[in-house]
This record gives C-alpha cells, sequence and structure tokens, in this order.
C-alpha cells in the first residue's frame, strides 16, 4: 500500500483504483501469503498503535481514577489467570503422560521378561501407533495449526502479524490431547514446545472473554479489546507454558524476552514474572499432593528437573579446553542439525501437499520406525554386571525408571542401552544426566542413542503431531557429550554427567541461538549453580559458531513459512537506500479527504485491501475553523492541503455501517460523534464492505471523517534511510508508516507514501532494487 502521490490529484488515484490487477505493475513486489497450519493464508499485521482519534481522547479522559486503577487491577488479575490455568493444564499434561506411558512400558518390560519379545513388540508397537493416530488425526481433521511447536507463528504474532486460527479454543483442545498422544507414544519430540503454545492459547481465550461464539459480555472486557493488551497476555502465556515445561519461572521470563517477544518494558516484565510465579505454585502444590501415591505413576516425575547438585563441581584450566570442544561441537552439530532438518521440511511439506491422508501416512511411518529402533536395538548393547555396593532393589530394576534397567539380562546384570531407550524421554535425559555412574553407560551404547536420536529428531519433527524441539535436542547433545566426558577420562575433573549437561546446552545454543534464558533454564534444571561460568561459556562459543554458518531454527521455520518477520536489526545495505525511494517504486498513495463523499469512501473500500488511508484536507473541502464553522475560501490559503491524520478501515466501515451521513459536506458537533458511536463498536474488526448496504442516495451523502482519524500516526520524512525506518516500525509496533516530504510547498501533497511490513522486507527490496543486491554480496565478502 502506499506510493508517491504526484499532486494529490484525485483522477490519478481512480484511474488506479480501477486498474486491473495485472495492468497494475509496481516495481516492489508484496507476498502477503503464508503458510499458517495446512493452508495458506493471507497475512494482515495488527494494530499494535494507539489510535488517538477524538473519541479516544474522550474516553481516555473521562475515565475516573478508580476506572484506571480497575482497569491495572484487572490486568493483574487476568496475568494471575493465565498462570493458574496454564498451571494446571501442564499438571494434567504430565499426569496422563506419565500414566499412559507408564503403564505401556511396564506392560512391554513384564513381557520381555517372559521372554515373549514377539508379542511384546507387537503390544509397543500397536499402543504408540494408536497414540500416534489419536494426536494426528486431532491435528489433520480438527485443528491443523495444532501441529508442531507453535513457536514461530507466536513470534510472528507477538513482531505484528496477525496469524489467523493460531489461539482458538479447538486448537487449544487439540493441543493439549495431541500432546499427550504424541509424547506418550515415544516420538522423539517434547511438550515443551506445545506448552509455549497452549500457555498463549489460554492468554489470548482469558483476554477475549472465551471463545468465539460463547464470549462474556462483561463490560470490563471491553477494555481488553484491542491488540495491543492481547499482546501483552500473550507474552505472559508464553513464558507460563515455558516455566511449566521446565519448573523455570525466570528461564520462561528470559525466554519470552529473549526469543518471542518484539516489544518489552518493564510493567510487562512484572507481569510476566508475576504469572510463572503462579505456574510454580500451582506445579509445586501438585507435586507435593502426587508425593502420597495419589496421581497413578506420577509420582515425584513428570517434570523435567535433572537435579545434578549432589556432585561437587570442581575444574581446572585445562578442562576449559574439552568445555571449548563442547560449544564447538555444539554450534556445528548446531548449524548442521539446522540445515538438514529445513531440508526434510521441505520433503514433508510437499507430501503434505498431497492431503490429510498422506500426512497420515507419514506420521504411521515415523511411529512404526520409531518403535522397532527402541524396542530392537537395545538387543544389540550386551549385559553389564551390577555393582555389588548396590542393593538389589536398585540394580537390575523393571521399573519404569531407574539407571539399571534389566530388560533382557539375567538376574544380577543390567542394559545400559535399554536404560535409556526403554524409558519415557524425560526419564532418558535423567538417567544420561546422572551424575557419579561413571561406569554405568558403555561406548557403544552412548554411540548408537546418540545416531538414533539424530535420525529420530530429524524425521519425526514435521509430522502432523504437536511437537516440540527443546527434548529431542537436549537427548542429542546430552549423547555427544556424555561420550565425551567417557573418552576425557582422567584427563577432565568433571563428572560425566555434567559432560553430558553441556552438551545439551551447547546443541541447544548451537540450533536455536540463545543464551541468557538457555543459561538461567538449565541451571534451574540442574539446580547447580557451580556450573553457571562453564556453562556460560558454552553458549556463548557454541552460538557464535552457529551463527557463522546459518540462522536459527526458529527462523528457517518463519522463513519457511513466509511469515513476515522483521528482525531486530536491518541489513547493512539498507542504509544506502531512503524511505523516499521506496515509496518511488509503488502505486500512488489513495488519500480520502477529511468531509469525504460517501461513493468515494465505498469506492475505495471495493478497490483496495489497504488497512488505513491518510486523510488530507484541501481547500475544496476544508474551510473550516476549529470549531466547525465555514470560511471564506481565500482564508484558506490558495493551494493549502494538510495531513489530518489516518483513518483505518474498520472505522471507514462502521461509519458506512451506522449511516453515519451527512446531506452536504460540513463538519459535525463532537458530541454528535459520541451519541453515535461508542469505543466497542470502532473495535470490532472482520466487517467487509460486501455486507454493508448502501442505496443510491446514500451514496451521494458525505462523512465526516475527522473524528474517527487518528491525528498523531507516525510519520518519517521521505530523505530517512531504511534502515532507520525499519527499527522504528519494528519497535513502536506499527502496522503502517506514513512519508511526508522533506519540502512543504502549495501544491504539493503532504504525504508522499505509505510503508507497511511487506514493503520493508529485505526479500520485496531485493527484488525491486537488483543494484543493492550486488552490494550485500561485497558487504559479505
Amino acid at each position: 500500500m502506499g506510493g508517491r502521490a504526484e499532486g494529490g490529484e484525485r483522477e490519478v488515484e481512480s484511474n488506479y483504483l480501477h486498474q486491473t490487477l495485472l495492468k497494475r505493475s509496481p516495481t516492489l513486489p508484496s507476498n502477503p501469503l503464508a503458510m499458517v497450519g495446512a493452508k495458506v493464508t493471507h497475512m494482515e499485521s495488527l494494530d499494535y498503535e494507539i489510535n488517538e482519534n477524538d473519541l479516544f481522547k474522550h474516553d481516555w479522559r473521562s475515565r475516573s481514577r478508580i476506572q484506571v486503577l480497575q482497569y491495572i487491577f484487572l490486568k493483574w488479575t487476568l496475568a494471575f489467570l493465565v498462570g493458574l490455568l496454564t498451571g494446571i493444564v501442564a499438571t494434567f499434561i504430565n499426569l496422563a503422560v506419565e500414566n499412559i506411558s507408564g503403564f505401556k512400558i511396564l506392560a512391554v518390560t513384564d513381557l520381555v521378561t517372559k521372554r515373549r519379545y514377539v508379542l511384546g513388540f507387537l503390544y509397543f508397537t500397536g499402543a504408540n501407533l494408536a497414540l500416534t493416530m489419536v494426536a494426528a488425526i486431532l491435528c489433520v481433521c480438527f485443528a491443523p495449526t495444532a501441529a508442531g511447536p507453535g513457536i514461530p507463528e507466536i513470534k510472528a504474532y507477538l513482531n505484528g502479524v496477525n496469524t489467523p486460527n493460531m489461539f482458538g479454543a479447538s486448537t487449544l483442545i487439540v493441543k493439549i490431547v495431541g500432546s499427550i498422544g504424541a509424547v506418550s507414544a515415544g516420538l522423539d519430540l517434547g511438550k515443551e514446545g506445545p506448552l509455549v503454545h497452549i500457555g498463549s492459547c489460554i492468554a489470548s481465550l482469558v483476554g477475549q472473554g472465551g471463545p468465539d461464539n460463547y464470549r462474556l459480555k462483561w463490560r470490563w472486557l471491553r477494555y481488553f479489546n484491542n491488540d495491543r493488551d492481547r499482546r501483552d497476555l500473550i507474552t505472559c502465556g508464553a513464558a507460563s507454558g515455558v516455566c511449566a515445561a521446565f519448573r523455570a519461572p525466570l528461564g520462561g521470563v528470559l525466554f519470552a524476552l529473549e526469543e518471542i517477544a518484539t516489544w518489552w518494558r518493564s510493567v510487562l516484565l512484572w507481569r510476566t514474572f508475576f504469572s510463572t510465579a503462579v505456574v510454580v505454585v500451582v506445579l509445586r502444590g501438585f507435586m507435593e499432593y502426587c508425593r502420597s501415591g495419589n496421581c497413578g505413576l506420577f509420582g515425584e516425575g513428570g517434570l523435567i528437573m535433572f537435579d545434578v547438585s549432589s556432585v561437587s563441581v570442581s575444574y581446572h584450566a585445562m578442562d576449559l579446553i574439552s568445555v571449548t570442544v563442547i560449544g564447538v561441537i555444539g554450534g556445528v552439530l548446531g548449524s548442521i542439525y539446522n540445515y538438514l532438518l529445513h531440508k526434510v521440511l521441505r520433503l514433508y511439506s510437499l507430501v503434505n501437499e498431497k492431503g490429510r491422508l498422506h500426512k497420515l501416512l507419514l506420521s504411521i511411518m515415523v511411529s512404526l520406525f520409531t518403535s522397532a529402533c527402541l524396542y530392537f536395538l537395545p538387543f544389540l548393547a550386551g549385559c553389564s554386571r551390577c555393582d555389588p555396593s548396590l542393593p538389589d532393589t536398585e540394580c537390575p530394576t523393571n521399573s519404569r525408571s531407574g539407571n539399571f534397567r534389566q530388560f533382557n539380562c539375567p538376574p544380577g546384570y543390567y542394559n545400559d542401552l535399554a536404560t535409556l531407550l526403554h524409558t519415557s524421554n524425560d526419564n532418558a535425559v535423567r538417567n544420561i544426566f546422572s551424575t557419579s555412574t561413571q561406569k554405568e553407560l558403555h561406548p557403544l551404547s552412548l554411540i548408537i542413542f546418540f545416531a538414533l536420536y539424530c535420525i529420530l529428531g530429524l524425521f519425526t519433527f514435521g509430522i502432523a503431531v504437536p511437537s516440540g524441539l527443546f527434548l529431542p535436542i537436549i537427548l542429542m547433545g546430552s549423547g555427544y557429550g556424555r561420550l565425551l566426558g567417557l573418552f576425557m577420562g582422567s584427563y577432565t575433573s568433571i563428572d560425566q554427567g555434567l559432560y553430558a549437561v553441556l552438551g545439551a546446552a551447547s546443541l541447544m545454543a548451537g540450533s536455536m541461538r540463545m543464551t541468557v534464558s538457555l543459561c538461567v533454564i538449565f541451571l534451574e534444571l540442574t539446580n547447580n549453580l557451580l556450573l553457571l561460568p562453564i556453562t556460560m561459556i558454552v553458549l556463548l562459543i557454541a552460538k557464535t559458531v552457529g551463527d557463522y554458518f546459518n540462522p536459527s531454527i526458529y527462523e528457517i521455520m518463519l522463513n519457511m513459512k513466509g511469515l513476515p518477520f522483521l528482525e531486530a536489526h536491518p541489513e547493512p545495505w539498507m542504509r544506502n537506500l531512503t524511505v523516499g525511494e521506496l515509496a518511488d517504486s509503488k502505486p500512488a498513495v489513495v488519500t480520502l479527504h477529511g468531509v469525504e463523499k460517501v461513493s468515494r469512501i465505498v469506492e475505495v473500500l471495493r478497490n483496495t485491501k489497504h488497512n488505513g488511508f491518510p486523510v488530507v484536507d484541501q481547500e475544496a473541502i476544508y474551510p473550516f475553523d476549529p470549531v466547525g464553522l465555514r470560511l471564506p475560501a481565500a482564508s484558506a490559503g490558495p493551494g493549502t492541503t494538510e495531513l489530518h491524520g489516518l483513518i483505518l478501515r474498520a472505522h471507514l466501515l462502521a461509519a458506512l455501517n451506522e449511516k453515519w451521513f451527512l446531506s452536504e459536506p460540513r463538519r459535525t458537533e463532537e458530541w454528535k460523534v459520541r451519541e453515535k458511536f461508542t469505543s466497542a463498536v470502532l473495535a470490532e474488526r472482520g466487517r467487509k464492505i460486501e455486507e454493508v448496504a448502501i442505496t443510491e442516495d446514500e451514496m451521494e451523502m458525505y462523512v465526516d471523517l475527522h473524528p474517527l482519524t487518528n491525528t498523531t500516526p507516525y510519520t518519517v520524512v521521505e530523505s530517512m534511510s531504511v534502515a532507520k525506518a525499519i527499527v522504528l516500525f519494528r519497535q513502536v509496533g506499527l502496522r503502517q508508516m506514513l512519508i511526508i516530504p522533506k519540502y512543504r510547498a502549495a501544491g504539493i501533497s503532504p504525504v508522499v507514501g505509505i510503508l507497511t511490513r511487506q514493503d520493508l522486507r529485505a526479500s520485496n527490496i531485493l527484488s525491486a532494487f537488483s543494484h543493492l543486491a550486488k552490494s550485500k554480496g561485497l558487504e559479505r565478502k
């Protein structure tokens, strides 16, 4: 939308509106389509900017101090509800996963102990397949947006991109049930990413008063019927989800700050921390209740909490060499994993395009392959004799957890690979993180474990089930970390279990490119503050190495889906281009007058898809003084033009729908506007021009747009660089940015053009200005 206005002539704009799409050939391309769930959707931006029109100003001035305090109190109440509900849902998911997978593992272990291997395989495979099918059918048939982690879409939403159907009630329900089924099926995925999405869905539904068809009509909720407050709530929900997944309140807040949120302020920090604190209280309360055996097989487990505080951490200068090696390996492997996963996801997208049946078949194939590997690979490992110092109840064991699983071994022996594979993913991480067990796991078993989860981590992510990347990456990283600790032997003073922790941290930093939040999350997971120095070193090295090769995995997924995400740092070559030059490469800007004819408004709305239109007052239509009295034409000055502001498409539709028409071009009194419109009416979205009925007589009438116009839109001078404009656009959270001329004179339009999110994307700019692509290549060299 937008471009340079040539003299502001109405004929130019009218001719542009009536041109067919094939005849228009703007130089600057725009692709508003993106993949959300299973559908290619037309993307819209969100209105984070405060619309300061006359109605908003009056509404804000009329609020009493008590109403302002009630509004603030309600914000904190909603943050409390988000944390409370997220904690309850997370507890329910963990209870279900631990009990379903626990009973499955116990039944398979019993069959293997009785040497009924075929029946054990059929039971194991059949149970996993049934659970996978439940998750896949729900995602494919009822809520396609529930598949995957949901984190890229949440990042895009908080960046200002409207992602349709991502936070609905059906998505929430399918995400919960699907996560339980997929994780219980033993697939190489975690519930951490889905919990972030679940927390965001809860926050969205709480903020709007429930699902679309069953919303609460409480009058105070109308103050939250805007994108700004919804954005803050979803940020709290995302942080609460991370906290629920890792039992890490500080890590959840920092994850939202570092990875999820684009816009941040101190008040949001407090509310986010408050939400995560509520989550922790809920989780701790349920865990204390479950200690007495009231929760089936849940017991004390269920949440990822890998306590390694019992081991003393002591390291010397020579240990920094091995720590550096872990960081480098993590960065290299993380970038390789991102590259290969990108290729696999592209392949899966071709399969998914063929329809629902192919999605289900893909999920079935991955489930069968995973079950076969998890069941048969432990037979390749030999049996090891239990340490005589260990009690018989601890080694060997046939329970669903423990470090010494008997599996197919005789009494007094254990199978170390079965300890890692014939258990839940959470327990597998606990086992490989276990400290003071230097001889428990053998090199061959660790190599098989690492290779298996590298393969499963590539081919499991992307199928039509809720899935998270955190746990698969932790499993891979802990595998090579423990291997390196085993090979170091007596050359290091760091425990092998701590090497596994550092390996997991390095691979996560090498793939996701996070540092601060990951460092805090791992400290809260392991409960060992002495790991802080070497964890920081590993994370910094891994991220630096990974950044040299490719972007983070979430950036790759954003680009694959086509979501118009604006990065925090503009490209250096963008300083060689001005916003005025961008406007020159676009069609003429579509403007409206302060008092506009109904037929003109209908014409503009029917022939464009723009969200906002500049309101320009000219001498012919705006001979009024501030109180609305008509002035002589000469008093306005010859050729005088003024940018009054920006009016939204939704507000134009509201004016047409309410039949707020005038028989002659004049301004209306402010009290009449307040009688006709309320903040609830102006907050409505989704109305279409095709739904508004206008008679021929009404077409000849007028609408006073001044009271509905945002009189303080963000404007930039046409000489500003694109790099600087992107920083302003992203940090303020704009949907459109007005470009004004550097020099003002009679006959010059007060608006040069309008820039939107699509206009500021690097790929679109390079398509229009090919010479910048060459300079980009030189900068890289």
